[in-house]
C-alpha cells in the first residue's frame, strides 16, 4: 500500500499557536497531506494521511523541533487517504476536556509500554480503566477494562468517584493514542490516587507491537476507518447491531441527520432501514441517502485549503 496514516501527539509549550498554525499548515499543503491537526499553547495534535515518501519527510521536519524531538508516531498502511480535507486549527487544549489547568509535560501517570501493560494488566492488584467516550469502547475495549459511561472526555472530572474503590490498586489508563491518559492519569495525581499509570502509544501502539492480545473488538478511529483492527492473537466481536442484536462491530451514523446517533448497525439492517437507526428515523423528511457506507462527511463547497481559516484566536500569554 502506497499510503500511510499517522497518529500523533505531543505536549510541549507552543509560545505562539497561530503563527506555528500558519507554518504548519504550509507544510502539510506542501506535503499534500490531509487530515485534522490541533495546535494549541500546550502542545500539538493530529492524524493525517499522505503517500509514504510525504508522510516520511512530514516526520523528518516534524520531530526536527526540539520542541517534538520526543513526538512519537503511530503508523499504518492504508490503501489510500483516510481523509478528504486538511484542517489545521488552533483551539484551546490538543484534547477536549474540562482539565485546563493540568500539565501533563511536567507531572502525569507512569507510562507502561506496550509490553509492560501486557504483562501487568491481568495482575490481582492492577485495575483497567478506559478513559474513552462510550460509543468508542462499546465498539472495542481490553477485556475487564472499567469503563466510565462518559459521552465526551470532559465528563471524566466527574466519573472519578466509580475508582475510588481501587484507590490502592494500580490504575492503568488507555485511550486510542495516548493523548486522553496524559490529562486523565494527571489529574486522578492530582485528586490523590498514587498508582496510576498509562499506556504509551494507546491501543493503536499495543496492536502494532503486541499483536493486540485480549483487546476485544475493534478500535474507534477518527477517519474515514471508523473502526480499526488491533487483535490478531484472540479477536472477539463485543458490539451489538443497533436493531436486530446480531454481533456487529460495523458502525454508522444514522441516516437521520436529526438524531445522527453513532450505532453499530449490521449490513442487513442498514440494508433494510436505508441507513437509518430505526422506523422512525427512517420515515424522517430529511434523512440523507444511504451510500451503503453509514458516514457522511460534512461537505463545503467553498472549502479552500490554502485558506486555513482559523477556528479560535488563543488568548495572549
Amino acid at each position: 500500500m502506497d499510503y500511510r496514516v499517522l497518529l500523533y501527539y505531543c505536549y510541549s509549550p507552543i509560545a505562539d499557536p497561530e503563527d506555528f498554525r500558519d507554518e504548519h499548515h504550509r507544510l502539510c499543503l506542501r506535503l499534500r497531506l490531509l487530515g485534522r491537526v490541533i495546535v494549541a499553547h500546550e502542545g500539538l495534535n493530529g492524524t493525517v494521511s499522505g503517500l509514504t515518501a510525504d508522510c516520511e519527510e512530514y516526520m523528518r521536519l516534524v520531530k526536527a523541533d526540539p520542541r517534538f524531538a520526543a513526538l512519537e508516531f503511530k503508523v499504518d498502511a492504508v490503501p489510500a487517504h483516510t481523509f478528504q480535507k486538511l484542517h489545521v486549527r488552533v483551539k484551546p487544549e490538543i484534547v477536549h476536556s474540562s482539565l485546563h489547568h493540568t500539565r501533563p509535560h511536567e507531572k502525569t501517570g507512569q507510562h507502561l509500554s506496550p509490553q509492560e501493560f501486557k504483562a501487568l494488566k491481568d495482575c490481582d492488584d492492577v485495575v483497567i480503566v478506559d478513559v474513552r467516550s462510550d460509543y468508542e469502547y462499546n465498539v472495542g475495549r481490553f477485556r475487564n477494562a472499567v469503563t466510565l459511561d462518559m459521552e465526551n472526555f470532559r465528563d471524566f472530572p466527574e466519573r472519578i468517584e466509580k475508582l475510588r474503590a481501587f484507590k490502592d490498586k494500580k490504575i492503568l489508563t488507555y485511550c486510542t493514542g495516548g493523548v486522553k491518559c496524559e490529562k486523565a492519569s494527571a489529574y486522578l495525581l492530582e485528586q490523590g490516587f498514587e498508582n496510576v499509570y498509562q499506556l504509551h502509544g494507546g491501543i493503536i501502539k499495543y496492536g502494532i507491537e503486541t499483536g493486540g492480545e485480549d483487546f476485544e473488538g475493534k478500535c474507534y478511529v477518527f477517519d474515514n476507518r471508523v473502526t480499526v483492527d488491533v487483535n490478531r492473537v484472540n479477536p472477539t466481536i463485543i458490539s451489538q447491531c443497533q436493531h436486530c442484536a446480531t454481533p456487529s462491530d460495523r458502525m454508522v451514523n444514522c441516516a437521520n441527520p436529526h438524531c445522527n446517533a453513532h450505532i453499530p448497525l449490521c449490513e442487513a439492517c442498514s440494508q433494510q432501514l436505508a441507513g437509518a437507526c430505526s422506523a422512525e428515523c427512517q420515515q424522517h423528511p430529511d434523512k440523507r441517502p444511504y451510500d451503503g457506507t453509514g458516514t457522511y462527511p460534512k461537505l463545503s463547497n467553498n472549502y479552500n485549503p490554502e485558506q486555513g481559516l482559523l477556528s479560535y484566536r488563543a488568548p495572549a500569554r
